[in-house]
């Protein structure tokens, strides 16, 4: 009783939903219609994921003013071997919420020269699974596909990153990154108000940049939960269509969002009938393989090393994809 109270009323805001249900219906709008039903959709997920956002941005860019780029690189540089790839890929948990805001960090690492694969399992990991993604699963899939999805997901970022390694492709790297001068200075020590303070300005900043994708993924999620049949969804996405999680990662990897902006589409899809494993493969293709984040680490890296790291990621997520589906029945 206690979880379902922290699942349905803490996480998931069902009386957030119920209060927007008798506030339209107060004013008028009839929530059980198809147009009722969009606006109560929306304004609910825009109002949760926005809560829950502000929420997790400061939490994590608080336990991110521990962890500076300098920091990192330190503690990452003391491990070898696959024990180096999973501490990369757990740092990627805390740091920022999009593919694009991750390439940066990557090219500073693989400047300082931390192992290349090491540096791809960060690159991995750091758009696919951060503690923001458990909690925003966990209020709308449950507690146990939450963290399975990102076990899973850091297991893609492990064995990829170090497959790659194993691969010996250091040369193709940019070569202004490989030549450049890493600098080798610690961070200033932050004080309480200082670590306050950055948290509240990432609050701010990444809110500003998150929002708008906010809005346009609740709105999609809207218009897939009211106006869609649904056999349009279980025939394209259903248990019906084998291929249906390469069709969910071929929709996926031209669009542009972060996890903040997939779950709305991803909860539609999963009411309408879609299968659970098609539509986590749909948020991963997403979040790791959008097309912006490719064009940015084309400059960072050479087109061999690029088609690698597209292979191993859409070959990890469809597996993961076919077996979440295989398994379904087992998590819902």
């Amino acid at each position: 009783m206690v979880w379902d109270l922290i699942q349905n009323q803490i996480l998931g805001m069902k009386w957030l939903d119920v209060l927007i249900g008798r506030l339209l219906t107060e004013i008028g709008i009839d929530i059980e219609t198809r147009m009722g039903g969009s606006i109560r959709f929306f304004l609910y997920d825009v109002l949760k994921i926005t809560i829950l956002l502000c929420f997790l941005i400061w939490m994590i860019s608080y336990i991110q003013s521990y962890f500076p780029p300098e920091r990192s690189r330190k503690i990452m540089g003391r491990f070898r071997g696959i024990r180096a790839n999973m501490m990369s890929a757990l740092l990627g948990t805390v740091t920022p919420f999009c593919s694009c805001s991750s390439i940066p960090l990557f090219m500073g690492f693989t400047s300082a020269g931390l192992p290349l694969g090491v540096t791809f399992s960060f690159l991995i990991s750091s758009p696919m699974v951060d503690l923001g993604s458990l909690i925003l699963l966990m209020s709308i899939f449950g507690a146990r596909i939450a963290v399975i999805y990102v076990l899973v997901g850091l297991l893609i970022a492990v064995l990829g990153g170090t497959l790659i390694e194993k691969m010996r492709m250091e040369d193709q790297v940019e070569d202004f990154i490989r030549n450049a001068a890493a600098a080798d200075t610690d961070a200033p020590s932050l004080t309480q108000a200082d670590r306050l303070l950055y948290a509240r300005d990432q609050v701010l900043f990444t809110f500003k940049k998150v929002f708008p994708y906010i809005l346009i993924g609740v709105g999609i999620g809207a218009l897939i939960h009211n106006w869609i049949p649904e056999t349009w969804v279980e025939m394209v996405l259903g248990s019906g269509n084998p291929f249906g999680v390469f069709l969910a990662v071929l929709i996926g990897v031209p669009m542009y969002a972060d996890i903040f902006g997939t779950i709305p589409v991803a909860e539609a899809l999963l009411s309408k009938g879609a299968q659970l494993g098609t539509v986590l493969a749909f948020m991963m293709a997403v979040t790791t393989l959008s097309l912006p984040s490719m064009i940015m680490l084309r400059k960072a890296v050479k087109p061999r090393l690029l088609a690698l790291f597209v292979a191993v990621c859409t070959a990890g997520i469809i597996l993961v994809g076919c077996l979440f589906n295989l398994f379904q029945f087992l998590l819902i």
